[in-house]
Formats: structure tokens, sequence, C-alpha cells
């Protein structure tokens, strides 16, 4: 906690921390708010070490390093478990996280980390707590409907997440005991929300990103706004599930050089030269696999929460959080050398 003291000026997110609360100059008195700045460094804490609300009130007044680290005195006063969950439901419900992942942008290329060298575009599953519905209601959800019994329960419908999908996750299959090897790879049904993102090559920072349920195809957020215009460079990479003519138009059409790989031949061997051009371009797209990987073994992303809205949060904050690790690590590299 200390090197992101010293190296993340928290300040910068004043401005649209202020505007997304709307606060108040207490000219009407009431009891004094927390600074916004404090708040939003509990809400780091708890990405950093994927903590409840619960968990960060408590180990915020145990730990020494987490007090140092929100400026705080032996005897400060604290934000509880319902203040940071209030805190946090207002930016949700603001839509802030994308203009504090800007904002942390801006600073990033302001320290010179400007997106080079093309970028590589790639999504993953994010699970989500399943749902146990009916056939019915499955039918509902699916043409955007709310079943009727959810409706004359509000407090059941609260408790009910209408946007995260049911998805099939496909694995390679292993060899068994004896040796031999299935004869089909493994589909593995998930029920979770999509993370999109686009990293830079060159340092390797989130720059665009795009939260979904998790049946939403990837190529087409390609589309979307997931490319960033702003690269150095007009390489594209990608995997076969980005390779579709609309998206090689629409990639031509903006001056962008696609390296997405291509997709085997239905019923026929792969042909050896596109194998080759896969094998290489492999070796470069392998690095946006990196990010998921620090996102869930080190901050161990997850969605607990209900809706796509409160979703969005919780993988936005992850991505700043994941920016800023690779920011520290990226400025104590420069400053041994």
């Amino acid at each position: 906690m200390k090197r992101f003291s010293r190296t993340v000026d928290f300040e910068v997110f004043r401005p649209d921390l202020d505007q997304a609360l709307a606060c108040s100059d207490g000219s009407k008195g009431g009891r004094p708010l927390f600074d916004p700045v404090l708040m939003f460094k509990i809400l780091v804490i708890q990405t950093l070490n994927n903590l409840s609300d619960e968990r960060t009130e408590y180990l915020t007044n145990d730990r020494l390093s987490f007090m140092r680290f929100l400026g705080l005195g032996l005897s400060g006063r604290i934000p509880d478990a319902k203040t940071v969950w209030l805190f946090r439901e207002r930016l949700t419900q603001a839509g802030a996280i994308g203009g504090l992942f800007n904002r942390f942008d801006a600073t990033l290329r302001n320290a010179g980390y400007l997106p080079m060298s093309g970028q590589i575009l790639d999504a993953t599953l994010v699970a989500a707590p399943k749902q146990r519905n009916t056939n019915a209601e499955k039918a509902d959800l699916r043409e955007g409907l709310i079943p009727q019994d959810w409706e004359d329960k509000p407090s059941k419908l609260s408790h009910k997440d209408r946007h995260a999908r049911w998805t099939l996750k496909f694995t390679k299959a292993k060899p068994q005991d004896d040796g031999t090897m299935p004869s089909s790879d493994l589909a593995i049904p998930f029920f979770a929300y999509k993370s999109h993102i686009s990293i830079d090559r060159k340092f390797r920072f989130i720059r665009k990103w795009k939260t979904t349920d998790a049946a939403a195809g990837d190529g087409t957020r390609l589309r979307e706004g997931l490319l960033d215009k702003t690269n150095t460079a007009s390489t594209v990479w990608a995997d076969t599930a980005c390779r579709s003519k609309a998206n090689e138009d629409f990639m031509d059409k903006e001056g962008l050089v696609s390296k997405v790989h291509r997709k085997k031949p239905h019923l026929k061997l792969m042909p050896r030269h596109i194998q080759r051009s896969n094998a290489a371009q492999s070796v470069i797209r392998s690095h946006v696999e990196h990010v998921f990987a620090d996102q869930k073994s080190q901050t161990g992303l997850f969605v607990r929460t209900v809706g796509i809205t409160r979703a969005t949060m919780k993988i936005g904050r992850a991505n700043i959080v994941y920016n800023m690790r690779r920011f520290l690590l990226l400025e104590r590299i420069s400053a041994t050398e």
C-alpha cells in the first residue's frame, strides 16, 4: 500500500467523484461526509484484496498499513460497511466508473505511457451467482420480460439477476487414465458476465473495455467502441471469435491492419501456412491472457452483485486496479534501469 501512495496520485479522481456524488457544501448542516477520495481509496483496498464490505471495515480498523494508505490516525473516524456500500452504490447509479477509468488512463498518458505497437482484444467470463429459474421464467427473460411472479414480489425481484446469462465454456479434453483421448472437447456450463478488453501491445495497459452478458458474441463488440483509435500503430490482434467479414471490412475502413486468427475450415485440415500464421500471432495475442490471469488470481474477480449495472462497476474497478498495479510495476522497473 505504501507504493500505491507514493506512485498513484489519487487526487486526480476528485473532480469525477465530486461530479458523480453531487455533494452539498454543508451549508444545510448534518454530519460531515467522508472525503470522496478517501472513500475511493477504500474501494481500491477492497478490490485489491477481494474483500466484502464488512471485512473491509474490520481490516481498515485493524491494519496500520491500510490506515496510513487512507491518511487516517488511530483515533480517526473510519467508514463502516454500510457507508462503503452507499458510496459504491452512488457511484454505480451515477455511471461514474467509465469517467474514473478514463481519468487514470489520462494520467498514464501524461506519464509517457502512450498506447503503442498495436492493440490486442479478448474477452473472459466472470462468474456470477447461479440463478435457479424455471423454463417459463427463462423464456420470459430471453424476451426481455419480467416474469409475473417476480413483479408481484418486489423482494424476490431484487434478488434475481435478469442480465447474466448461461453459456458454454469449451476446454481442450485431457488424456484419460488409460492414455486414451476423449472423442470431443469438454463443454462446461457457465452462468456469468463477460469482460471485453483491449490492451496496448507496448505497455499492456487496458485502454478500452466493455461488460456484457456471457452469451454476447465477442466479434460484435469489436465494432462497438472496443478499438483504441489513439494507438500509434494500426495492428489489431484477436482470436477467431472476432474473425468475420463485417469486422474485416470495419477495420479496413478505419485504416487498421487485421491480425485476427483465421478459423479452421469445416471438416478440412488447416492449411500449413495458416497454422504458421496463427502460431506467430498467438505469441503476441497471448499477452492479453496475462491480464485476465492477474485479475482472477490476484484480485479474485467475481461478480457477487445483481444486475449488469453493478457488474459493470465491479469489472470497471478491477480494470482500474489492474492498470494501477501495472503502473507501479513499470515505474519500479524504470527506476532500477
